[in-house]
């Protein structure tokens, strides 16, 4: 709640422009990296507590494949015990994957300061030494204001909104589209980034997010697992016990998501990467991912 307080606040003193300064605020400094070869750091009250690396270390790491797995229940029809070590990139609770049934994760990603509150003690029971970790400002902020020393050996990768930059004022669909490295749909509810270095559309779900620094690394493939959408509000998702599910925006923001992967799909046919669904019950199959059921546990036992 002192959260919320605080981002009124911001958006009250500093106006709409100015109004993300509250992911930051108090004490987070980024100094961020934009040569590949050097790190940027993250400084909390003026204390350094991780370094911030680019994107290329991530696509250094990458492979052919690539997998985001999501946090719908879907994930319990599948075998995801048969994706390679080192291919998938965890959203938020899917982090509980970690050492069984996913050995090691290419990254994990979270956008949404919530789900740290929330949630912090699996995060820091899961995500080991030397992992990849894909934090939005928000994130980062919320981590140091619980244990800022976790953050010591992991190794950090920034998700910045392009829309509502560090440091930066909030930009328009005028300026973004003037940037060689943006797409925008046609009414500019969309967008999508081939730069994840310099900042990635938000579209309602970590999984926009996810996806854009996945093409980065440019596989051959990407599959989603768990990205049900549809089911978010109703359904728990996997790693909730029955009959209790956290809210989440994720159902209503249904729209939003789909555009952003309608668009994300048109950048992926032109840089001819592959995009899959394993979710038999996702809203993904409304813009063109029909259903693939190579990894369903029926289809693996059959």
């Amino acid at each position: 709640m002192h959260r919320s307080a605080i981002k009124f606040l911001a958006t009250v003193l500093l106006g709409r422009a100015n109004a993300h300064a509250q992911n930051w605020w108090p004490g987070l400094a980024l100094d961020t990296p934009v040569d590949p070869a050097q790190a940027g750091h993250v400084v909390y009250r003026e204390k350094e507590v991780a370094r911030l690396l680019h994107p290329s270390a991530l696509k250094a790491q990458a492979g052919r494949d690539i997998f985001i797995i999501g946090s719908g229940p879907s994930v319990k029809e599948n075998d995801i015990s048969a994706i390679g070590s080192g291919t998938a990139i965890l959203l938020n609770g899917s982090v509980s994957l970690i050492g069984c049934p996913i050995e090691r994760p290419l990254a994990i990603a979270i956008e949404d300061e919530r789900f740290i509150w929330r949630h912090f003690d699996l995060v820091r029971t899961k995500v080991e030494k030397g992992m990849f970790c894909l934090f939005s400002v928000g994130v980062l902020r919320a981590i140091c204001e619980i244990d800022h020393k976790w953050l010591g050996d992991k190794r950090i990768v920034l998700i910045d909104d392009i829309r509502k930059p560090y440091r930066e004022a909030r930009r328009s669909s005028i300026t973004l589209k003037e940037f060689d490295f943006a797409h925008l749909s046609a009414d500019r509810v969309a967008g999508f980034s081939d730069d994840p270095s310099r900042g990635v559309f938000q579209g309602g779900s970590v999984a926009i997010s996810a996806l854009q620094f996945a093409v980065y690394c440019a596989p051959e493939r990407i599959g989603f697992f768990g990205i049900d959408i549809a089911n978010a509000d109703s359904t728990p998702r996997f790693y909730e016990r029955t009959g209790w599910t956290a809210k989440s925006g994720i159902a209503r923001a249904r729209a939003r998501i789909l555009a952003h992967v309608e668009l994300a799909k048109q950048v992926c046919d032109e840089k001819r990467i592959e995009l899959l669904n394993f979710s038999r019950m996702s809203a993904l199959q409304d813009c063109g991912l029909a259903y693939d059921a190579r990894y369903a546990r029926a289809a693996i036992e059959a």
